[in-house]
């Protein structure tokens, strides 16, 4: 069953490509007490996510503070290796927005928002989402009626909605 608005986020250990290496968190570490906008997608360096999904939240990023965001993060089903590279080659990470691997589709399977497209290479992947979530509740939540589209779940349209 997919995670709807007003539902506690599921917690997850997620990863990042820390000074040291590979390192890990715990998502409701980053959600306690807080006001963050979540983004999901379905991978790093694929069209729509390099395009489109990614830019809008750097292009959004001042906007979102402005309404109380404290942190902006985009979780993608890949490596740390992976979303380390991929943020500094959008700009993502300049900007500041977090990037963190669900490697093993963890996070992804308990949202209810997994899905997989062999011939394109896509298994165990996120369909493409954003929310926000205070305190560790989804108070909003926009998801595209197909991973190929980014309109209700681009920077500008959960900005709208909030």
């Amino acid at each position: 069953m997919a995670i709807s608005q007003g539902d506690t986020l599921p917690d997850a250990t997620l990863s990042y490509l820390g000074d040291d290496g590979p390192a890990t968190l715990q998502l409701s570490d980053k959600t306690k007490d807080r006001k963050v906008v979540i983004f999901a997608l379905p991978g790093a360096y694929t069209g729509v996510c390099s395009t489109a999904h990614v830019p809008s939240f750097i292009r959004t990023k001042d906007q979102f503070a402005e309404k109380g965001v404290d942190e902006i993060i985009c979780i993608s089903v890949n490596d740390p290796f992976v979303m380390k590279a991929w943020g500094e080659a959008t700009g993502a990470t300049a900007a500041g927005i977090t990037m963190l691997g669900d490697a093993e589709a963890a996070f992804t399977k308990a949202m209810g928002r997994d899905f997989s497209a062999p011939p394109a290479g896509l298994i165990d992947r996120s369909k493409r989402y954003a929310m926000v979530v205070e305190n560790g509740t989804v108070t909003l939540i926009h998801e595209e009626e197909n991973p190929g589209m980014c309109e209700v779940s681009g920077g500008e349209a959960l900005l709208d909605a909030m």
